[in-house]
């Protein structure tokens, strides 16, 4: 909701450039400049006031629609609003700098005192091999240390801590059920992947004497721009509008006419519908598109491909990026998600070049047909079967943790459950911005922890701990930011 208010954003009160080094900064970087900071506020004060309200949303956020959340959903959204706004003041609320050290500590362990020459590792043997040859070492290095990874001004200018990224969970203390705040998002890739790695623009992606011109933060300013350039352009006024007097306003005491609304809606569903979507038949063939992000893969299933229509599409993130896992784990991930999707009634799509990164199905008429013997010969894996390592062990270290002031009095819970208490990447669609979600991003909280045996081979060795990295988003945005908040759909 955040990241479409802002692109959505009049281009009189917010210029192009601005708006696309603010979208960087809110997913991509764990500390803030002040004005965008103050921005973050004043964005989730409004969001916080008009989501208790539908008569108003419909009137201020026509591409906005709330009205298949519950009551306390609805209320687990005012609530994260209210904290973004700052409605806990101080740093020490949520002290980013601090959670990030502690988060990175448990990560490395024992390595944690050669880390520079761990994420020199992880860069150049992993994700260069892996295609991200445009990540610089400076860059990929400063984002490991700081949570910085979009440095568009001074470094002496980010010091304020990005709420949007905090997350809440019920962990067990001394025996006992507590809440608690922290940041649980990725550590290990880093959000350049989503944005950074490619470019229509060739000469973006030139090399001199074996190495990239344009480093990953350039390519992704310049991708963000011309996509919110693009987003710009969706609620101009034609003349499909109105009548040109409608349109232009003659004479000058025309009255101001309101911007015309964007024809798109986001359709925000409850918490755990994919499960459930097939029950109710106005979903029943209604999607053109389905993507899925590689932590959400266990979601996949012949009632949620019952959705699709036939000729549809569906797209699966894969775990290319994840630095920590080995190379025949990435192909058990590549052909079971194969497996998931042909039981789920979608077939494969041949391409010259089968892609690394995203593993792409469609539906096919008869698909339908197949649904009920696909469901009664597939059976949907848990979840820690089939999503990737998590970001550590399933209790973070004590000093990683940041009880929230109302912990005192435990909350209602629909208000510190993990999976409704979200920190706003769209999503992976998500999860992130998670992984993006994200995408998800650009960022937004993580699954539980899945189980540490490897679900694909009985002979392979136990998984490595790691960062389920990539994906604010989010979001129609990466999986950076994505998390398991209400699901958006774009209609």
């Amino acid at each position: 909701m955040l990241i479409f208010s802002l692109a959505l954003e009049e281009p009189e009160k917010m210029g192009l450039q601005e708006r696309s080094e603010t979208f960087l900064e809110v997913w991509g970087n764990a500390l803030l400049r002040p004005q965008v900071a103050a921005f973050v506020r004043a964005q989730a004060d409004r969001l916080a006031r008009l989501v208790p309200e539908p008569h108003r949303l419909a009137e201020q956020l026509p591409w906005l629609s709330l009205s298949a959340l519950k009551f306390r959903e609805r209320d687990a959204l005012e609530a994260v609003f209210r904290f973004w706004a700052g409605g806990e003041k101080g740093p020490e609320v949520f002290p980013m700098s601090r959670l990030w050290d502690s988060r990175l500590r448990h990560y490395l362990g024992s390595r944690y005192d050669a880390r520079r020459g761990v994420s020199d590792w992880d860069l150049h043997m992993k994700l260069h091999d892996r295609g991200a040859r445009v990540i610089h070492t400076r860059e990929f290095r400063r984002w490991r240390d700081t949570g910085v990874a979009f440095e568009l001004r001074d470094s002496s200018a980010y010091h304020v801590p990005n709420r949007t990224l905090a997350s809440g969970r019920l962990l067990s203390h001394h025996g006992e059920r507590v809440a608690a705040r922290g940041y649980w998002g990725d550590i290990a890739t880093g959000p350049f992947v989503a944005f950074g790695i490619e470019a229509d623009d060739e000469s973006l992606l030139r090399t001199s004497n074996g190495q990239p011109v344009k480093t990953a933060s350039e390519i992704t300013q310049h991708n963000v721009t011309e996509l919110f350039r693009e987003v710009a352009g969706w609620g101009r006024p034609t003349a499909n509008h109105g009548t040109p007097e409608q349109v232009h306003g003659e004479g000058p005491g025309s009255p101001e006419r309101a911007a015309p609304s964007p024809e798109f809606t986001v359709h925000f569903l409850p918490l755990g519908s994919a499960q459930t979507l097939h029950h109710k038949s106005c979903y029943e063939g209604r999607f053109q598109l389905l993507y899925v992000a590689c932590g959400m893969v266990h979601l996949l299933s012949p009632d949620l491909g019952a959705c699709v229509a036939p000729g549809g599409h569906l797209i699966v993130e894969l775990a290319r990026y994840l630095v920590d896992l080995r190379q025949e784990q990435l192909q058990g991930f590549s052909a079971r998600v194969g497996e998931l999707a042909q039981a789920a009634g979608f077939t494969p799509q041949n391409q010259d070049r089968p892609s690394e990164t995203f593993a792409r199905f469609y539906k096919s008429g008869d698909s339908a047909c197949l649904r009920s013997h696909a469901a009664v010969q597939s059976t949907t894996p848990p979840p820690g079967a089939l999503v990737p390592p998590s970001v550590q062990s399933a209790t973070p270290p004590p000093d990683a943790l940041v009880p929230p002031l109302e912990a005192r009095n435990p909350p209602p819970e629909g208000l510190t459950q993990p999976s409704e208490v979200s920190s706003g990447k769209l999503g992976q669609a998500g999860g992130d911005q998670s992984p993006g979600g994200l995408q998800g991003h650009p960022g937004r909280p993580l699954t539980d922890p899945p189980s540490a045996s490897c679900p694909f081979s009985a002979s392979c060795k136990p998984w490595p701990e790691s960062q389920h990295g990539g994906q604010r988003r989010c979001g129609g945005l990466p999986a950076s930011r994505a998390g398991p908040g209400p699901t958006p759909v774009l209609r």
